[in-house]
């Protein structure tokens, strides 16, 4: 059992590196950190520290590390799994200073960024030579690229250009020990392990990324957005894999269903038919001669499929407003309950009918309305859970039926997550995703890295006795491979 941290002998080692302005402790200057996305968690960090050199983290990294402080690192807290969750004894490291695009090469098409650079900041930034960024979350406006490395983000157009693990090329993390580390390289691939596979999606617990090499895509000669209503949920999700069954990629493919649309449409007037009982928005990107055949293909899919309605974006103008309302889905939900709950799970395509009829029926069981929002394409499915946390236990009902959802997509075959992450909020379904061999390869992996497993301690990876109190795993006798593990 580790003694208790002397909250004055860190602040004052934490004050000889950075002035007083950069090191939170007070109670009242606290209360911002206290959570990420998932605000239906909360916690007081013991203190925030917000550096602007490297050498500043390397030096707070290696203080914790030398007097056993947790640490949680933290970029804009638009994470929605309670990954920056800070811990009451622990320090919140906050990165949001580390918001320079240090250079740009047209030439071979990547930008060097720090990590509190906003998402579509890089893509603004690189207009002018007509590049983008292609990973577009719904919160690009204010996440950040560190965060979309940690939790491997997505957005509307990884269908077909990839989640962030296939938009970069290399990293520079700092371990706990304070050792700055490049991993990737200047190629398209480097020799070794995978080790830039292994750190995207890492949720902050190998490392703290100081440093991000995007790739950049040359923006589409043409693209076009066809918007499709229909009167069954069950078509519109069997439409998506007619698509895709055509040998048709499209750069987008998203569902909503009708208490989506309707709170969309009430907040953006994105033009949305609020009568359908779904949509499609399918989005077609490349020359003009690839997306006009496209098009019509599509359109033809789309008809044979039973939609009741097929409308192709007139101009550009058009195309941005249905992608506005689409991007704006979750805020709008917000305005019709208390509160929601959003979940992230994916499923192979061909289950999306069968998955969308359990999810309806156990919405009827635990009484509480959903509003879906699909990453339609590759099976990535939000569904948001409208509450009220006011009302004792529909927080806790909640939460039951949001782990029933993330059981179902595993059982036809699917992930607990596809880009929001587990942090917090999925640790008790990775017991039903994982047995206790591969949780324990996942235990060993952070200790190499980490050894005191100071780095976001109690997310991601449960440890084995939790899953044996969910009672989702059998270990034998109650022993473990690896006791000494638990700690983690």
């Amino acid at each position: 059992m580790t003694s208790p941290i002397d909250k004055s002998q860190l602040i004052s080692k934490l004050e000889s590196i950075l002035p007083s302005t950069s090191i939170l402790h007070q109670t009242e200057d606290l209360h911002p950190y206290e959570c990420d996305g998932l605000s239906a968690y909360r916690n007081l960090p013991l203190a925030v520290v917000l550096p602007n050199e490297i050498e500043q983290v390397q030096s707070i990294l290696k203080i914790c590390n030398e007097l056993d402080v947790p640490v949680v690192a933290r970029g804009a807290g638009t994470g929605l799994s309670g990954g920056a969750l800070p811990l009451s004894d622990g320090i919140l490291l906050s990165l949001a200073k580390f918001k320079e695009i240090i250079d740009i090469d047209p030439v071979q098409r990547v930008a060097r960024v720090q990590p509190g650079v906003r998402n579509l900041a890089i893509s603004d930034a690189v207009a002018r030579y007509d590049l983008y960024y292609a990973p577009d979350p719904s919160s690009q406006i204010a996440c950040t690229i560190g965060g979309n490395v940690a939790e491997n983000s997505g957005g509307v157009h990884c269908l077909k250009y990839g989640l962030t693990i296939h938009n970069i090329q290399q990293i520079k993390i700092i371990t706990i020990e304070g050792e700055l580390l490049t991993i990737g390289g200047s190629g398209l691939d480097s020799p070794g392990y995978d080790l830039l596979a292994l750190m995207t999606g890492s949720e902050g617990m190998l490392g703290v990324i100081v440093e991000v090499t995007v790739k950049l895509l040359p923006k589409p000669e043409s693209a076009q957005v066809i918007l499709a209503a229909f009167d069954d949920l069950i078509k519109a999700g069997k439409a998506v894999g007619d698509i895709i069954s055509a040998g048709i990629i499209p750069a987008g493919l998203e569902m909503m269903d009708k208490l989506a649309i309707q709170a969309a449409e009430d907040f953006v007037h994105a033009g949305y038919p609020t009568d359908a009982a779904a949509i499609l928005l399918c989005e077609l990107d490349g020359s003009q001669a690839e997306v006009k055949e496209n098009i019509k293909r599509v359109q033809h899919i789309l008809e044979v499929s039973g939609a009741t309605e097929v409308r192709i974006a007139q101009d550009e103008a058009e195309r941005e407003t249905f992608w506005k309302g689409r991007k704006a889905a979750f805020p709008a939900v917000g305005r019709i309950s208390p509160d929601y709950y959003c979940m992230d799970g994916t499923i192979p395509r061909k289950h999306l009918p069968q998955v969308l009829q359990t999810m309806a029926k156990l919405s009827a069981e635990y009484d509480l309305p959903v509003a879906n929002v699909f990453h339609a394409g590759d099976g990535n499915l939000h569904p948001l859970i409208l509450y009220d946390a006011n009302i004792p236990g529909e927080l806790e009902r909640t939460e039951d039926f949001g782990g029933k959802i993330l059981e179902l997509c595993v059982e036809v075959g699917g992930s607990i997550t596809g880009e929001h992450g587990v942090g917090l909020e999925k640790i008790n379904q990775m017991c039903v995703q994982f047995d206790a061999l591969e949780l324990t390869q996942f235990h060993a992996i952070k200790k190499a890295f980490d050894e005191k497993g100071l780095l976001n301690p109690g997310k991601a990876v449960p440890t084995l006795h939790r899953c044996a109190e969910f009672g989702a795993m059998h270990v034998h006798h109650g022993e473990l491979p690896h006791p000494e593990l638990e700690r983690f």
